[in-house]
């Protein structure tokens, strides 16, 4: 264990310089959040501490005995003709070592191709998966865990091809006295291993840290999400809200200080977080900020969802909006085998 936590902290210092958001690296698909309750709760929450087997993909300090031969399938349809999904299983030995599998796949469906003259060349498609391998280690006499996940990345468009590798590297408090959980995620620490086309590229690294806590006397759990925290200023200035001046000069939308501090934030609640029936609701400010259309009611940002556990199964689901014109619903399946 020591020597696999010593190689992700290498890989982990080469990541520093990169440090853009959405967009500008490979295997982008990484970033995506394909399990019901992740996206109910906003995305990238990282701080639950439960049997719930996708969470290891997210925080691989979530690993526990809980978990122990659960099995998840997910499922989700995004725009057009993409579909994306992931599959979780985790393994308890001796009561004490507990391995999570994970899976995230994603497919473009059919693309038409044109050459640079316009030219139809006839259709195409693409596909990512990855793989990956997690493990977690409770530090005795402490409420503390770390964890991390080891992945190997495939990524196929058209008659290109990409192979990569990374580690995400993940901690977690748990108090179950007082109800607070706190965590922190260092995600897709990596590198390619072959390009698509003699061009490197860097992989979405992304720091994210949370917080959340069970209330006392109320059947209800919150969560605080800070998430790309390797990088500052994650706005952009829409178009949309730019200004022109009589004389034609452009003024571009000015994004404050708190506007742009505000966006790396995400709030959630789930409702009866022990119970067999669960409600979710949440709100991603950055989302919201960059998805809405003005002077219109839009809602981009907030998620919602429920669970429903039956005997050994549990089903999930989401709905995320993101403009008025295009949202997307994620279904899941967990079992205990």
């Amino acid at each position: 264990m020591r020597k696999i936590l010593l190689s992700v902290s290498a890989l982990f210092v080469a990541q520093f310089g990169w440090t853009q958001v959405g967009g500008n690296h490979a295997y982008q698909f990484l970033t995506l959040i394909g399990a019901p309750r992740q996206a109910a709760l906003g995305g990238n929450n990282i701080t639950n501490y439960d049997g719930d087997v996708n969470q290891p993909l997210y925080n691989p300090a979530a690993i526990n005995s809980e978990m122990d031969n659960s099995f998840s399938l997910n499922y989700g349809k995004y725009y057009g003709d993409v579909n994306f999904g992931t599959a979780s299983y985790s393994k308890t030995f001796n009561n004490e070592r507990s391995f999570h599998v994970g899976v995230t796949y994603l497919n473009y469906g059919s693309i038409e191709g044109y050459d640079e003259n316009g030219f139809q060349t006839g259709s195409f498609s693409g596909n990512d998966v990855a793989l990956s391998v997690g493990y977690a280690y409770h530090i005795d006499g402490t409420n503390f865990h770390i964890g991390t996940n080891l992945k190997l990345i495939s990524s196929t468009l058209e008659s290109y091809n990409s192979l990569g590798a990374a580690a995400d590297i993940g901690g977690l408090y748990v108090d179950p006295d007082t109800g607070w959980n706190i965590g922190i995620s260092f995600r897709n620490i990596g590198t390619q291993i072959t390009t698509y086309n003699e061009l490197r590229e860097s992989l979405p690294f992304e720091v994210i840290a949370g917080i959340s806590k069970k209330l006392e006397n109320v059947p209800i759990r919150w969560h605080l999400t800070l998430d790309n925290l390797q990088k500052w200023d994650v706005s952009f200035s829409n178009p949309n809200r730019s200004e022109t001046d009589l004389d034609g000069n452009v003024t571009e939308e000015n994004v404050s200080f708190f506007n742009n501090l505000i966006r790396h934030v995400t709030i959630g609640t789930e409702f009866f977080p022990d119970k067999n029936f669960n409600l979710r609701l949440s709100y991603n400010f950055r989302k919201g900020e960059e998805m809405k259309v003005l002077e219109n009611r839009h809602f981009s940002g907030f998620s919602a969802g429920f669970g429903i556990r039956v005997k050994r199964f549990r089903f999930d689901y989401s709905y995320s909006r993101y403009t008025i014109a295009a949202n997307t619903s994620l279904f899941g399946v967990t079992v205990k085998l």
